[in-house]
């Protein structure tokens, strides 16, 4: 997961994720990650517009964004 992350912050690559938040919902999201550490990942959310900080131990999948339509560049 961790080559995926840093991939996605220097090649400005999104990426699709499904995601567990704390109230136990699931959602999908699209994003480009900004910052990465040993708990969180900080990235824009394509979904919401703004940068979010997202749990690393709350995400369920992640995976490269193959649809090329798709690309965003912030």
């Amino acid at each position: 997961m961790d080559g995926l992350l840093l991939r996605s912050i220097e090649e400005n690559i999104p990426l699709e994720m499904i995601y567990l938040s704390q109230d136990q919902r699931i959602s999908q999201r699209k994003l480009l990650v900004k910052e990465v550490n040993s708990e969180y990942i900080r990235a824009y959310c394509l979904l919401r517009k703004q940068i979010r900080i997202f749990r690393r131990e709350n995400i369920l999948s992640l995976m490269p964004n193959t649809r090329p339509n798709d690309r965003f560049l912030h």
